[in-house]
């Protein structure tokens, strides 16, 4: 894993603009919102970062550990988290639209109201993972793992959940099992 001190982005440390943004995040005047869009963060360790907020859209977190971190309302569309570990991160209202999450550990990630449409999760491991009201329009579903995921409250019109075992999947009310995936 590649140590935040030794990451630059825009001409500054990686530490520093976690710094700054953790004092943003608190609402200190002398903080700075992170934008690292477009960083390659690949196999960074940001385990427990506070990236609330944070503007990572489009950057490269391939293999990086986000485990733990705080996520909420950050924007990481269109970002590349191939093989992250998400682990247990808040992901309240967070912004993955259009991002790869192929094979990426997710599991036990708070996904409330969450907006993953178009979202690449192949292979994903989304074990225990909470999408009620997440937005999964257009999400690529293919071979992941969703043992004790909560789809309850979660619109998967037109989503494709088929060949996945939904058998301890908690489904929305109504959910046609016969249509989409086997149960």
């Amino acid at each position: 894993m590649r140590s935040p001190r030794s990451i630059r982005h825009k001409g500054k440390r990686l530490t520093e603009i976690l710094e700054s943004h953790v004092r943003f995040t608190r609402g200190d005047d002398t903080g700075m919102r992170a934008d690292l869009s477009g960083a390659d963060l690949s196999k960074a360790d940001l385990k427990g970062a506070n990236l609330a907020y944070a503007n990572l859209q489009g950057a490269n977190l391939e293999g990086a550990s986000l485990r733990e971190a705080k996520l909420t309302f950050a924007d990481i569309s269109k970002a590349n988290l191939k093989g992250a570990d998400l682990r247990r991160t808040d992901s309240t209202e967070t912004n993955f639209s259009g991002a790869n999450l192929t094979d990426a550990q997710v599991s036990g990630v708070e996904l409330f109201r969450a907006d993953l449409s178009g979202a690449i999760l192949r292979g994903a491991n989304l074990t225990a993972a909470n999408f009620r009201l997440a937005n999964v329009h257009g999400a690529d579903f293919h071979g992941a793992i969703l043992t004790t995921t909560v789809l309850r409250e979660t619109d998967l019109e037109g989503v494709d959940l088929s060949g996945l075992d939904l058998s301890t999947t908690l489904m929305p009310r109504n959910w046609k099992s016969t249509a989409q995936g086997k149960s």
